[in-house]
């Protein structure tokens, strides 16, 4: 570690170097771990009126997440069916973006890793990342209008008498998986792009040379180089998926009720601050333990990510 920092600061420069280190520091310090902290001990609190808060009352207890497994007192049927379904709904649908992207991007970032047309790649990069200049308000929005039942999609189905009437594409969630998939696409893409891009083009020629199918060099070449590109993408996709607010809000149907929609009502609408804080932490650990789960399955590790 000695030698690193030596290393660190011999590239940066001492002014340079600990500015570096004061703004990263700050940033994880002052905007992610103590804000976390804070509301692990808000999920343990009782919810108390504010004159009451620092009084004998204001004990630590596991209140706030009995009642995400068990509901309120007196609850006839034993579990918190309604919270608990949202909650694996939206762990199983921010999967499912992750796979439907990843699905989108691959062949994408495979292009774009391996072509030898630096300009035109350049230019299909910067087609890319215009669209995200705009708010990911906005966008989803755009995107309301699109799938609505006068919107584009609708109106060119009927044009070409592909359809008799309008799909309720918002009520049965396409609007929103499309929205979701949409939002983080660039997530997906470059990470995968970064890895490629670094993929010696002399192995793919002599796996073809040696008779190997499209499926099988993908299958024994690509992909296990661009499996920390792979990680890195989904790892990020399926944490913003799971924790999306915007897009679910304005894209969701009436039954796509979103586990962040109901931290926001504890919150902002409840009042109820331990409980939000309580049903935010478990989503938090939840997804970290997915992904550190699906980790260890496909042989990945942290220092594969971070390269």
């Amino acid at each position: 570690m000695n030698g690193f920092m030596k290393e660190y600061f011999r590239r940066n420069g001492m002014l340079l170097g600990w500015t570096l280190l004061f703004l990263v520091g700050f940033w994880v310090i002052m905007l992610i771990i103590l804000p976390q902290i804070s509301m692990l001990d808000f999920s343990f609190r009782n919810h108390l009126p504010p004159p009451e808060m620092g009084g004998p009352k204001d004990t630590y207890t596991l209140v706030n997440y009995k009642f995400l497994i068990f509901g309120a007192q007196g609850n006839e049927d034993g579990y918190n069916k309604v919270d608990l379904l949202v909650f694996l709904r939206t762990l199983i649908a921010a999967a499912f973006v992750t796979i439907l992207d990843l699905l989108i991007c691959y062949p994408i970032a495979y292009y774009l890793g391996q072509s030898k047309g630096g300009g035109y790649i350049r230019i299909l990069v910067l087609l890319l990342i215009i669209p995200y200049w705009i708010n990911e308000i906005l966008r989803a929005f755009a995107f309301r209008i699109i799938f609505g039942d006068s919107g584009v999609i609708n109106e060119f189905l009927m044009l070409f008498s592909i359809i008799d009437s309008p799909i309720d594409f918002i009520r049965a969630n396409i609007a929103l998986y499309a929205g979701l998939s949409y939002a983080y696409i660039l997530l997906m893409i470059f990470p995968m792009y970064n890895v490629i891009e670094s993929l010696d083009r002399n192995q793919i020629e002599a796996a073809r040379d040696m008779g190997a199918s499209w499926y099988m060099i993908h299958k024994r070449v690509v992909i296990p180089f661009a499996k920390p590109g792979i990680s890195s993408g989904c790892t990020m996709v399926f944490m913003l998926s799971a924790g999306a607010l915007a897009a679910p809000q304005i894209l969701g149907g009436p039954s796509s009720l979103w586990f962040t929609q109901l931290i926001y009502q504890w919150f902002n609408q409840g009042g109820n601050w331990p409980q939000g804080s309580a049903y935010a932490v478990v989503l938090l650990l939840t997804c970290i333990v997915i992904v550190l789960s699906v980790m260890r399955i496909f042989k990945v590790n942290m220092g594969d990510i971070g390269k």
